[in-house]
């Protein structure tokens, strides 16, 4: 599983990709983590804010940082999938 987050590396964007860390520790899921800055990265995914969370390529949350339950069950149908 590869995870993005995409920010231009402000508090909240660290603050998701610790989150993003912490939760596939936790489950034990086989995934890279990616702080992405740079804005011509950032706008192919069409988000319009930022922090966002992009999984498989797939834009799965924008404009906010989901609490962790959530955080973990995105991540966990992902897996699924």
């Amino acid at each position: 599983m590869e995870l993005k987050v995409l920010g231009g590396g402000c508090a909240n964007c660290h603050k998701l990709e610790q989150l993003c860390r912490q939760v596939v520790d936790e489950l034990g899921l086989q995934a890279s983590v990616e702080l992405v800055t740079d804005i011509k990265e950032i706008m192919k995914y069409g988000i319009m804010s930022t922090p966002a969370l992009v999984v498989d390529g797939k834009v799965a949350v924008a404009g906010r940082v989901p609490d962790k339950a959530r955080l973990t069950s995105i991540l966990t149908s992902a897996a699924a999938d």
